[in-house]
């Protein structure tokens, strides 16, 4: 796939939990075919927690529209419903069961972040970075040099690359049957 190349797929469903299991399946055999495989378990840990947050919080009722974008890289998923109310990341104690879902979205993905639409609803996104591929190791290198770079490699001085605008959009609907 050429990093110029744009891919998008959209689910319109009711967020209960059945239809997230099938939302997730679904997804996980879209990146598969997209070949980004490296970022199926981080974008169904974001999307089930995001789609928890539609069953659980939104009103006046569960429907919803699940988009993924790729294109130069970065994977956005955002989630759309009518919940005119944004949500926010909350402090929770060590020891809760329940509150860290959008902490979790947070702390796993490259950027994220809510936004009102103008029919009264929100969408709630986040983004992902694919992986370049792993550098191959010059065969006059030894192994534990090669380990001891990766691992040695400073993740704090360098500064990701800002993740694409992400413009409010009307999603193409889709339903599920």
């Amino acid at each position: 796939m050429t990093e110029a190349t744009t891919r998008q797929c959209a689910l319109e469903l009711e967020a209960l939990p059945s239809r997230i299991q099938q939302v997730r399946r679904i997804v996980a055999a879209q990146l598969r075919y997209w070949r980004l495989e490296p970022l199926i378990d981080n974008t169904l840990l974001g999307i089930t927690e995001l789609l928890a947050n539609v069953h659980r919080h939104a009103r006046p009722d569960k429907k919803c529209q699940v988009e993924l974008t790729y294109i130069s890289g970065w994977l956005t998923v955002a989630v759309a419903d009518s919940d005119p109310r944004l949500p926010r990341v909350r402090e929770f104690e060590p020891l809760a069961t329940c509150g860290r879902g959008l902490a979790m979205v947070v702390s796993m993905s490259d950027s994220w972040g809510t936004e009102a639409v103008p029919h009264g609803g929100k969408v709630v996104w986040f983004t992902l970075r694919a992986e370049a591929p792993a550098p191959r190791r010059s065969l006059a290198e030894p192994l534990s040099a090669a380990v001891r770079k990766a691992v040695l490699r400073p993740t704090v001085a360098v500064a990701p690359a800002p993740a694409p605008a992400r413009k409010p959009a009307r999603m193409p609907e889709v339903a599920l049957v």
